[in-house]
């Protein structure tokens, strides 16, 4: 007879196995990555132009924070309202460690669109995709998109390419992850298509030292939400008569 009690492995790309993979390499990650701006000024430079177009104040959300918390200490330090989420509790755990003058909240991404309700300044994905499937992409821009005010801005950052399924760790831990990848022109399609515009896409080549594959930086803007739309158009009906 099965044994009831076995739990059954966790669906590839899913929430328990996304908090599997990180809850495990974790550690090894922030050892990694702990002082990535000193490496990618290209990055940087896009991170802080981002927090100035929301200025002063504006709520942001770093979606998928990782364990560094150094996307939220960004924001933070350009004086945004900056919450750093991840599926990940040890990857909450570590970055409040690193960073105790952020906050971090144990969160998915994927739910943020009723969580925050359009709310949000802005939203960014700092390397948060890879770790679901590609076939997932337009329920968590329809999320994101969501929790935006329409204005609210949004930043995704994504390696390119067409990878969409499970193989062993690109950083070395030994452990199988998902890893999905994306190209400049299929991100800027799904955004498009999930109400943002003014989107704009540019690449960047790897460093010497990351993962050799080409780097995608998109931006957009949160079109109104379909309810501002209707009640304009209404409104313009009835001055019209």
């Amino acid at each position: 007879m099965p044994d009831d009690s076995v739990s059954p492995p966790p669906v590839p790309g899913g929430r328990a196995d996304v908090v599997r993979s990180w809850d495990a390499r974790a550690d090894r990650y922030l050892e990694l990555f702990r002082h990535e701006w000193d490496t990618k000024p290209f990055d940087r430079a896009v991170l802080d132009s981002f927090a100035a177009g929301i200025g002063e104040g504006g709520r942001v959300l770093d979606a998928g924070c990782g364990p560094t918390g150094h996307v939220t200490e960004v924001f933070t330090a350009r004086g945004l309202d900056a919450t750093g989420i991840d599926l990940s509790p040890r990857c909450v755990a570590l970055a409040r460690r690193e960073k105790p003058s952020c906050r971090f909240e144990v969160g998915d991404q994927r739910d943020i669109g009723a969580v925050w309700a359009g709310r949000l300044d802005g939203l960014c994905s700092y390397y948060s995709l890879h770790d679901q499937p590609r076939s997932l992409l337009p329920g968590t821009l329809a999320a994101w998109a969501g929790a935006l005010r329409p204005g609210g801005r949004l930043l995704v950052v994504a390696k390119e390419g067409t990878a969409d399924g499970v193989r062993p760790d690109p950083l070395g831990s030994g452990i199988p992850v998902y890893w999905a990848e994306f190209t400049a022109g299929e991100l800027r399609r799904a955004v498009t298509a999930a109400g943002f515009g003014t989107v704009e896409a540019t690449v960047r080549e790897a460093y010497a030292d990351e993962i050799p594959t080409r780097r995608v930086f998109l931006t957009a803007t949160r079109g109104p939400h379909p309810a501002d739309t209707a009640t304009a158009a209404r409104g313009a009906g009835g001055r019209a008569g």
